[in-house]
């Protein structure tokens, strides 16, 4: 089920997948406690998750080798902690709850959707076909293929010129404040979408969204 105000469908949706279609963020947030059991590491790893939370994953990965003497280099140790995400991706995440539906309702009003993601294109569209979602959008595209971020509005701009709309008859969905701001103020239409992993920034993602839904 999803609680939501009053949303106005576009004729064209941007959707994020890592947190706003897939729940997927519970496993990254343990990655780094998976990473280390597997090197046989059991000791209380509180203040060492607590201190990669703002890291990257090659940042995690020097610091897990460095702290914990491992015998492997951090690029060993990063690729290490993408093929564990790779599993998941290709296994176990699931949908978020009621994005199914809202997914099919969207198609059967003749909106045309697309996915715009930091995730690698390949494991992206393996993941969304997996999950059965994948045909319901028209394409999707990666950030890591343009080399960009979704603090540039450029990613958002492509995705619409793909999709032949405007940003003003384009929705965008997005769990994560900065790249709804970053929609925002490139004129999308934007829809906030909770995930707790955003808990901290849902006040402000709702004060700046044209509407949200909250998987509930």
């Amino acid at each position: 089920m999803i609680e939501k105000t009053e949303t106005v469908f576009k004729s064209y949706a941007i959707f994020d997948m890592d947190g706003t279609l897939i729940n997927s963020m519970p496993y990254w947030e343990k990655l780094g406690s998976e990473f280390l059991n597997k090197q046989g590491i059991t000791d209380d790893l509180t203040d060492t998750l607590s201190e990669i939370e703002t890291m990257t994953l090659s940042e995690s990965a020097d610091l897990f080798v460095r702290r914990f003497h491992l015998d492997m280099t951090a690029e060993d140790a990063k690729n290490a902690m993408e093929r564990i995400m790779s599993d998941h991706y290709l296994h176990d995440i699931p949908l978020k709850p009621g994005i199914d539906d809202l997914l099919k309702q969207m198609r059967d009003d003749g909106v045309t959707m697309c996915v715009v993601s930091i995730t690698e294109e390949t494991l992206m569209n393996a993941c969304l076909k997996r999950l059965g979602v994948f045909d319901l959008f028209k394409f999707t595209i990666s950030c890591e293929t343009y080399h960009t971020h979704k603090r540039d509005p450029w990613i958002y701009l492509k995705a619409s010129e793909m999709l032949g709309a405007k940003p003003d008859e384009t929705a965008v969905y997005e769990d994560a404040f900065h790249a709804l701001n970053t929609a925002k103020q490139a004129g999308f239409y934007t829809v906030a979408v909770y995930d707790p992993a955003s808990e901290k920034e849902w006040d402000k993602m709702v004060r700046i969204a044209d509407c949200f839904i909250k998987n509930g």
